[in-house]
């Protein structure tokens, strides 16, 4: 079948999902050692700051407390609690392991993960169209952060990360994704083939993305209710997980690059997505 005829299949009726649990199961792994209730750079520190999320204590340099994105703020994250310590270049770059921290930094709260299906329902709440990102053993944060940045930005609904063998929200998936987590929720499961499952049940239609012999992403029609799977840029998305998917698409590569970013990948399969639901409208 060509992918200019490409038509959805009827879907057999499946399982329900029973989430069972195992000690092995629980294991949370997270392949980024830097602290997850750290947050540094301006547009991260302000979106928090912005949105009243509770900040624990925020360092900041001298030049910046008169800053106008801050001034306001600050009295506000002040009253509401926040210790405010004013440090130099050298101590916030101590606190941040030597990041880019742009002279601001904070910590919170660990991130909050939604459930499952508090994430699908908010999803169709929020679009009638809606579009979750399945991130398939990611493990590098950069990677993370900028999908989360990509997807906010073009209006998708939220991402599922797998608890093992892949990276969580850290400190530097904040910092990459340049506070679009304040805006972006983010669900975290045991088992994706579980996840995917539970997406069909909602009504949602999969689509992996793989490097070579899928369906030509843009002769391929994205609509409805979408799960679009992506994985690393070394392995790509599992067996398994292929296996799970309804269609399985490939952007078309024209130079002697064999393969992308994943980030970037993600971001060329989101705007295709919102180009073929804002030519619907």
């Amino acid at each position: 079948m060509t992918s200019n005829s490409f038509q959805k299949p009827l879907r057999k009726k499946e399982n329900s999902v029973h989430h069972q649990k195992n000690n092995q199961e629980k294991e949370d792994i997270n392949t980024d050692s830097d602290l997850p209730d750290l947050i540094y750079g301006c547009y991260p520190v302000l979106a928090a700051l912005e949105n009243n999320h509770q900040l624990n204590r925020l360092y900041i340099i001298g030049k910046l407390l008169h800053d106008p994105r801050f001034e306001s703020l600050l009295s506000q994250a002040k009253a509401n609690g926040t210790v405010i310590d004013v440090v130099d270049n050298n101590r916030l770059s101590q606190i941040t392991n030597f990041a880019n921290h742009q002279g601001v930094a904070a910590t919170v709260a660990p991130y909050e993960y939604l459930e499952l299906p508090e994430l699908i329902s908010q999803a169709k709440n929020n679009s009638d169209n809606p579009v979750i990102i399945i991130a398939d053993g990611i493990n590098d944060p950069h990677n993370l952060g900028a999908i989360i940045r990509t997807a906010e930005a073009l209006g998708m609904q939220g991402l599922i990360i797998p608890q093992r063998r892949a990276v969580g929200v850290t400190s530097t998936v904040k910092k990459v994704a340049a506070g679009a987590l304040e805006y972006f929720s983010v669900a975290r499961v045991v088992n994706l083939q579980n996840a995917i499952v539970e997406l069909k049940e909602a009504g949602f239609w999969i689509y992996g993305t793989i490097a070579d012999s899928g369906n030509v992403l843009h002769k391929t029609k994205l609509e409805g209710a979408i799960g679009l799977v992506v994985g690393s840029e070394e392995k790509g998305i599992s067996q398994s997980t292929a296996k799970s998917c309804d269609f399985l698409v490939s952007i078309p590569m024209m130079g002697k690059t064999p393969s992308l970013n994943a980030s970037v990948a993600t971001a060329i399969c989101l705007y295709e997505v919102r180009r073929q639901q804002l030519l619907s409208q």
